[in-house]
């Protein structure tokens, strides 16, 4: 099922990044050399189950890989299984066939057993995991190179996610522990040379990799290992990030900000992914001041979005102050819920809802970082609006690794900021999850969700999707700030890219 307009789509697959400048045709690929990627913070975790972080999803895909991905439509391709499913007429059985021939970076053969183990690993370690996993009745192998998982009741969204590289349900060697591997190992096109935290992350390619026969499709098709080596590596500093663009120093620099657009141009590529996704605030309904509705509600009274936006963003051009969770040009676009929540920068009315809740002079602890520099300008923005009117305001700015390790303790934050992209499946958008940090389990959001969940059709499920919207704003467990795009610095000399917004080396070369 496909939820985006042919406008829509066309524009995804053909022109997600714009590049500023003329474009020379790509010279024929070449093999061999090593390519230096600037992320804007250490990652996480090697463990792409454990973590919802964009930035483990961008990392791992490289060494892990799932049973289906997604092409340049967002359409739902095969990976490591063979073909799609076949699926029983009541929704609820999927029987997947498995490619032969693929191996391990240990060099062991890829069987059946591997994919239950992996599958059952990721209903108890993955947020995502988690949401289904109370719905499955069976995750079994039907043969050596065929799996069958049988639901207890249909849910529609399952195949996006098993396909989705975020807390993605990636295939590793039976018997892995719960525990994240100290060496990770996988199917991918490369593999772990060398981890050393806070300095770099080697991979080099897998020569075993049995790579789809297909064209290369975005995340789909064929995965060519041209480059050698990739070395992933933090920069936290949006500066050092684009002066080691600039000097050659990285052959690709991830969120460099609106703002250096004019630095860069002309003398390495620069791309905008447009619109690449939404930023929003997390708010910590377990847990500390925020279990109050009330205090959550003067919190979405408080803000400005337009001001926000404007700070983080700079230029009109790249951002959008817009309430609807998806844009204009997709199925799922709605305004339901949004008036009356959305932009009120109204500090009357949220002191009315303290005083309502009970407000004590608690601070509010806002998680934010710096190497992701709108982040902190979004955050910077929000704390004037709510000292204006009359919260305490303790703005806690650390690395990005440390957001992501704290956020997952509910002890720690009120609230954080985060960003999300525009996802083919709104099932996908992880703050509607139970188990993502924020913990938003209510009444209101199962009825909600789970009825969008379990209906096939399509004109219904965009229906259902906007009872989804109305309880995010009713309850206000997060919010969204406005749409964004962002901007991302390429070395002349890198080919081969494709412009999605989790970027992916294979198929990349240098000349």
């Amino acid at each position: 099922m496909n939820m985006f307009s042919s406008k829509r789509r066309a524009a995804l697959a053909m022109s997600a990044f714009l590049a500023f400048g003329a474009m020379l045709p790509a010279a024929a690929q070449t093999r061999g050399g090593v390519i230096n990627v600037a992320t804007a913070s250490e990652v996480p975790t090697l463990d792409p189950m454990a973590s919802t972080a964009d930035l483990v999803g961008v990392v791992t895909q490289h060494f892990y890989e799932t049973l289906y991905t997604f092409d340049a439509k967002w359409m739902v391709a095969p990976l490591v299984a063979e073909s799609l499913p076949e699926v029983s007429p009541d929704n609820r059985t999927y029987t997947i066939a498995l490619r032969h021939g693929i191996s391990f970076h240990s060099g062991a053969a890829m069987t059946s057993a591997d994919v239950v183990d992996s599958l059952k690993r990721w209903t108890r370690v993955a947020p995502r995991g988690k949401q289904i996993a109370a719905n499955i009745d069976v995750i079994e192998a039907v043969d050596p190179y065929k799996v069958r998982i049988r639901l207890k009741e249909p849910y529609v969204p399952l195949m996006s996610l098993l396909a989705f590289n975020n807390s993605a349900a990636v295939v590793m060697p039976a018997g892995t522990p719960d525990a994240a591997p100290k060496m990770p190992v996988g199917t991918g096109p490369y593999q772990v040379r060398e981890y050393k935290p806070d300095q770099y992350l080697q991979l080099v390619r897998f020569d075993k990799y049995a790579p789809r026969t297909e064209p290369a499709n975005a995340y789909a098709g064929a995965r060519k290992q041209y480059l050698d080596e990739i070395r992933f590596v933090p920069v936290s500093d949006v500066n050092t990030r684009i002066e080691g663009a600039l000097s050659g120093q990285y052959d690709f620099a991830d969120a460099i900000g609106s703002e250096s657009i004019d630095r860069i141009k002309g003398k390495v590529t620069p791309f905008m992914l447009k619109p690449a996704g939404w930023s929003l605030f997390v708010l910590n309904t377990q847990k500390g001041l925020f279990a109050n509705q009330k205090l959550r509600l003067a919190v979405q009274a408080a803000l400005s979005m337009d001001d926000i936006m404007a700070a983080s963003m700079g230029r009109k051009e790249f951002y959008n102050a817009s309430g609807a969770l998806y844009p204009e040009g997709y199925a799922w676009h709605t305004m339901e819920g949004v008036k009356g929540h959305y932009n009120l920068a109204d500090p009357q009315k949220a002191a009315a809802l303290m005083k309502e809740g009970g407000y004590d002079g608690k601070p509010v602890r806002i998680l934010t970082t710096r190497a992701y520099e709108s982040f902190y300008q979004q955050t910077l923005v929000a704390s004037e609006y709510l000292k204006a009117a009359g919260f305490k305001v303790d703005l806690q700015v650390v690395d990005g690794a440390t957001l992501f390790q704290r956020r997952v303790n509910p002890e720690l934050w009120d609230m954080f900021v985060t960003a999300s992209p525009f996802l083919p499946e709104p099932a996908l958008i992880a703050t509607l999850s139970e188990s993502y940090p924020g913990w938003w389990s209510t009444p209101a959001r199962k009825k909600a969700v789970d009825a969008m969940n379990s209906e096939a059709d399509p004109a219904k499920r965009v229906k259902l999707w906007a009872d989804v919207q109305k309880a995010v704003y009713d309850e206000a467990p997060w919010m969204k700030l406005g749409d964004y795009n962002s901007l991302a610095a390429k070395s002349n000399g890198l080919q081969g890219l494709t412009p999605m917004p989790w970027p992916f080396f294979w198929n990349a070369y240098k000349n």
